[in-house]
């Protein structure tokens, strides 16, 4: 897998807008790799199954309910064009579309259901401040659902990867043929891993344990 740090996207309209907040609610790599998310068994069958369901492209957010033994619960997917990267906005969209989808959790005192997110974009595989405000999104969308925080996945031309855990592959990726349900193409080939900003070691180190 290939981590490091794309140059920011957001910063101009977060200065004209004066989005100081807006910067804080996101997560950096580091601070993801931190939060001890649950690590997907098979993370390649999960999204080759959500890619094969909602055939998504760039600016395509795909929101997942896994319940015990990853069994896909619900899914749905969404469009987000967002003229900056902004947390709040996506935990908003993401909350709206598991409520569509299925029950809140909140009378649990545990989370048994795991919601991960799968999100198609522009660029390489490189951490943006976008994925930084899905991933705040999807942690605060969790708890307001009552749901676990699971995975963080970009699907980019070069392929998938799920942030924080150093797992990739080539297909699907961003411009690929959805494949049947349950159609497993060979992917033989990872993502070689590259030196990248501050967070590549600490994502290197959890790819290693």
């Amino acid at each position: 897998m290939t981590f490091g740090f794309a140059p920011p996207t957001t910063t101009s309209s977060t200065i004209a807008t004066g989005g100081a907040s807006r910067h804080s609610r996101l997560l950096e790599a580091d601070e993801w790799t931190a939060a001890g998310i649950p690590l997907l068994r098979n993370p390649r069958e999960i999204v080759s199954g959500l890619h094969s369901r909602h055939s998504p492209v760039p600016s395509t957010a795909v929101i997942a309910v896994l319940g015990p033994e990853e069994r896909l619960v619900a899914s749905a997917s969404f469009v987000q064009r967002a003229g900056s990267a902004d947390g709040w906005e996506y935990r908003n969209a993401l909350l709206a579309r598991l409520r569509r989808v299925l029950p809140h959790d909140l009378r649990r005192r545990t989370p048994v259901r795991t919601a991960v997110l799968l999100y198609c974009r522009d660029g390489d595989e490189r951490w943006t401040e976008e994925d930084g405000a899905w991933m705040w999104g999807l942690r605060d969308a969790c708890t307001l659902h009552g749901l676990r925080c699971g995975a963080y996945i970009t699907l980019t031309q070069g392929g998938w990867q799920v942030l924080g855990e150093g797992r990739g592959g080539r297909r699907p990726s961003a411009d690929s043929r959805p494949l049947r349900i349950g159609e497993i193409v060979p992917d033989p080939t990872p993502l070689p891993l590259r030196s990248g900003g501050g967070a590549a070691e600490v994502l290197r180190r959890t790819a290693a344990r």
